[in-house]
């Protein structure tokens, strides 16, 4: 008789593991100098199984951009709770985000750095969950407005350039902030919080800054 077969693992879970390897191996290395034979070693499969799930590199960076991507998104909006002011929601969307990107920098390396310069197909599918958190920054920013200026009716797009730099600043940032020793998601949310919210009270109740010529005039 023969020995009792291996259980095999279920596909998904698998498949989950190779993500896992080629997470790192993408944030780490770089897209172009990553290879199948390292992911599949440190996935503690054979590359041949890698192909079979996932079809190509560039499918495989695909899914990792895909999978990394949603769970960012995921848990800024767990972190956020709708019925608080918008300061707050912002305050805590952005200790949120700081916290994901600390705790997963090869993620972020992915979606920061690699997707961006890589094709337009990768740099695509990242820009599909920035124009999703951008729109909802958008939307805390009109909400703020609407009230200081007792404006039920003003439009989103009054706000939208705000929201574009408030997520740019906040992309920079993890970068800086993963790279810094000893920066926790709470000082890097209060960084940008008293850069952006501080600067935004102002612009709302009409203290905008404006240029000023040599002479002062």
């Amino acid at each position: 008789m023969g020995g009792a077969r291996t259980r095999r693992m279920p596909r998904e879970v698998r498949e989950q593991q190779m993500l896992d390897a080629a997470v790192r191996i993408f944030g780490r290395r770089g897209y172009m100098a990553a290879s199948m034979d390292e992911v599949a070693e440190l996935a503690g499969v054979s590359k041949p199984l890698v192909y079979l799930y996932l079809n190509s590199k560039e499918d495989l960076f695909t899914a990792c951009i895909r999978r990394e991507a949603a769970a960012l998104t995921e848990a800024v909006r767990a972190g956020i709770r709708p019925d608080l002011p918008a300061d707050r929601q912002l305050w805590d969307g952005l200790k949120a985000f700081f916290a994901h990107t600390a705790e997963h920098p090869d993620a972020w390396s992915v979606l920061h750095l690699q997707a961006r310069t890589h094709g337009e197909p990768f740099a695509a599918e990242v820009a599909a969950m920035r124009a999703e958190i951008v729109a909802f920054v958008t939307r805390l920013f009109a909400v703020a407005a609407r009230e200081a200026h007792r404006a039920p009716d003003l439009p989103e797009h009054e706000v939208a350039g705000l929201a574009e730099a408030l997520v740019g600043a906040a992309e920079s940032l993890a970068a800086w902030a993963n790279a810094t020793p000893g920066v926790t998601a709470s000082q890097a949310a209060a960084t940008l919080m008293n850069f952006a919210w501080s600067g935004l009270g102002n612009l709302l109740s009409g203290n905008a800054w404006t240029p000023q010529r040599p002479d002062g005039a």
